[in-house]
């Protein structure tokens, strides 16, 4: 299936989960096997092309697609979870949301130095997240210079703000607006 065959898989979900809101809802395409297949393919050549000797994704759909594309290359999965989720000593980063901070984590242990890893994710709004993921994983020690996402929403500018950050960013689609 081609990423426009895959683009029809997503649900459009209007004032979710707020009014004006057109949400992007990839449980449809993770419950369409062969579009799921096809998307975590797509994924991983594009991963693979860009050397990627593991894949970091974040809690909880990028759990989801990147655990499956780090299958697909035979490498191993850094998941960059929400604080207090892991049993060992981890390192944080705070960052800044719409209405106020989060926090991701990671296990530094699970990072060789230099370590080239690719961010997969669901998609890419803001950017918040993934600019804090990236920042986390250098941090440990990790080359961060790739981005990957199901869904782009261009309108939000995250993908703008990953480059400005140093990180080539590629989506398999993008819808227009919020």
């Amino acid at each position: 299936m081609s990423p426009d065959d895959l683009k029809h898989l997503v649900r459009s979900v209007p004032d979710f989960p707020a009014p004006g809101v057109l949400f992007r809802d990839i449980t449809t395409l993770i419950a369409h096997g062969d579009g799921l297949r096809a998307a975590v393919g797509h994924l991983a050549d594009r991963a693979r092309s860009r050397g990627a000797e593991s894949i970091a994704g974040m809690e909880a759909r990028g759990f989801i697609f990147g655990a499956a594309v780090a299958i697909e290359l035979g490498v191993g999965f850094v998941p960059v979870r929400k604080p207090g989720k892991l049993p060992v000593a981890t390192i944080g980063i705070d960052y800044d949301l719409e209405y106020g901070t989060d926090r991701l984590e990671i296990d530094p242990t699970a990072i060789r130095p230099g370590q080239r890893i690719a961010i997969v994710d669901d998609l890419i709004a803001t950017g918040g997240t993934a600019l804090a993921a990236a920042a986390l994983l250098r941090r440990a020690g990790a080359t961060v210079a790739d981005a990957l996402f199901v869904i782009d929403l261009p309108d939000l500018g995250g993908a703008e703000r990953l480059r400005a950050a140093g990180l080539a960013v590629d989506a398999l689609m993008a819808f227009p607006g919020h």
